[in-house]
């Protein structure tokens, strides 16, 4: 079989109903990874160099970043200053 190109493969994968939805009740999570992952990367940061920053694990940040443990509001304030960024947060009607 030949390899598939990954936006037809996601594509092929949304088309199945219970997949888009499984992706749509993760979003925010995935959400929060990314933007961990992004004021990671904007300091030129590498998880270790993170993680000593906030006095934590390389394993830990590896967590956050796969959304496989979710920040508490503390930990996600912490990320902000290790990062020299500032947290943002808002609700917003459904």
């Amino acid at each position: 079989m030949a390899n598939k190109p990954l936006k037809k493969f996601k594509r092929e994968l949304l088309a199945n109903k219970a997949v888009r939805e499984a992706c749509d009740e993760l979003a925010p999570e995935f959400a929060i990874a990314q933007a961990i992952i992004k004021a990671r990367h904007e300091r030129g940061l590498t998880q270790e160099q993170l993680a000593l920053r906030m006095n934590t694990s390389q394993s830990y940040i590896a967590r956050l970043e796969n959304a496989k443990t979710l920040p508490t509001m503390k930990t996600f304030l912490r990320i902000a200053e290790a990062t020299g960024m500032t947290a943002q947060f808002s609700l917003k009607k459904a």
